[in-house]
């Protein structure tokens, strides 16, 4: 008898519509790296109006083009292995919280601009935490909770 390819340490994704987990880490991971480029490629121009200074978009532009090649690699699994969701997920919530702190601090000089531009970030952060969990959990039957 031969034994499962999946094992109980490395369990993929259970109830979870696989196509619609796999498609929303590609988008976050397709998003994540036109915003690092961005970031890499305007970090000058965008300086001045957003305060954001390039010592700092440069280091945020390398580690979300890393971001988005980890949620590659992840999507690319042939079962996408929960734990690895669940990290996303962690990573999601911890990079929406520090932009929110960016975004209400003076830790950088942040323009008005900034500040909302940090927000909109950080929304757009948790929109994709949110879409990953819903996908992660499955469908949800009526009267369970």
């Amino acid at each position: 008898m031969t034994a499962p390819i999946l094992s109980a340490q490395h369990p993929a994704v259970g109830r979870a519509t696989p196509g619609r987990l796999r498609t929303i880490l590609r988008v976050d991971g397709w998003s994540t790296a036109v915003f690092g480029v961005v970031l890499l490629a305007c970090g000058r121009p965008l300086s001045e109006p957003l305060g954001l200074p390039v010592t700092w978009s440069v280091p945020f532009g390398i580690a979300m083009l890393g971001g988005a090649g980890a949620l590659a690699l992840i999507a690319g699994y042939p079962h996408v292995p929960r734990r690895l969701v669940v990290t996303v997920l962690v990573a999601n919530a911890l990079s929406c919280a520090a932009l929110v702190i960016l975004a209400c601090t003076d830790v950088v000089p942040l323009t008005g601009w900034g500040r909302a531009f940090m927000v909109v970030g950080a929304v757009v952060v948790m929109a994709f935490a949110e879409l990953e969990y819903v996908a992660l959990r499955g469908p949800q039957r009526a009267g369970s909770s």
